[in-house]
């Protein structure tokens, strides 16, 4: 039982063309975390043998027609459906959250930042639900210092999903600022209530914004992107550790 919920966590990185954080997730879930990983290219069909699935940021698709829009149809999605349909776990960052959106595993959308222009910085972020997979290393309220870099982050969605996100705690992450207030100038792309995170009804599926995988090593000016990736690994061994005792599903 020991050696199966210490066993390397097992990380699956989706490739799809024009993703270019890809090789940021790798080297954070291999080289940082010292866990496994791989390449998922978006004409693979076969998620076996993966815990967590990471749909990365960049421009799927060249975002031609609308972010996330067209790599919605990419082969490998049916199969990320099937996957968090399952149980595993899925995150999307950046271009990953918008892929999400348009595939319906989370609700609402994504429109042009408020002001119309690429936003690239630091912004800070008040943990709302630290019970998920991705957020339990952290402590209620706890903010965070990630980087954003996008065009359409501005999240929206009808008012009855967005109160239905607030009353079931799916809303995970809110821009707030360095004193962990929601207020208008921390939010750096328009987004309804300041929504930076949120998960699906399982809990297994999560969209965010920022960029955890940019903030995860000292060199790169914080660390606070290792919350999100530890919480991550704490959950698949503690998963592995009860299936392999007969305490319930991984």
């Amino acid at each position: 039982m020991i050696g199966v919920a210490h066993r390397p966590v097992r990380f699956g990185v989706i490739v799809f063309p024009g993703s270019n954080c890809d090789s940021d997730c790798y080297h954070v879930a291999v080289n940082v975390l010292g866990e496994k990983g791989e390449y998922v290219w978006h004409g693979r069909t076969d998620l076996g043998g993966l815990d967590c699935l990471i749909l990365p940021g960049g421009f799927s698709y060249g975002d031609y027609l609308r972010t996330g829009a067209i790599a919605r149809f990419s082969p490998v999605m049916a199969e990320v459906a099937r996957f968090a349909g399952a149980g595993g776990l899925v995150i999307g960052i950046c271009n990953g959250f918008q892929i999400l959106l348009e595939a319906g595993l989370l609700p609402g959308a994504m429109l042009r930042n408020q002001s119309l222009q690429f936003r690239c910085h630091y912004t800070h972020l008040r943990v709302e639900n630290a019970g998920t997979p991705f957020t339990r290393h952290c402590r209620p309220g706890q903010v965070l210092r990630l980087p954003i870099a996008h065009a359409e982050g501005n999240y929206t969605a009808p008012p009855e999903t967005l109160a239905e996100l607030e009353r079931e705690g799916r809303v995970v992450l809110r821009y707030v600022d360095e004193a962990g207030e929601p207020t208008a100038a921390a939010n750096p792309n328009g987004s309804a209530a300041n929504i930076a995170g949120i998960v699906n009804r399982g809990g297994n599926v999560f969209g965010l914004m920022p960029h955890p995988e940019r903030c995860a090593e000292e060199v790169l000016g914080s660390t606070d992107g290792r919350f999100i990736f530890d919480s991550i690994v704490a959950h698949v061994r503690e998963m592995a550790g009860k299936a392999a005792s007969g305490g319930g599903p991984r």
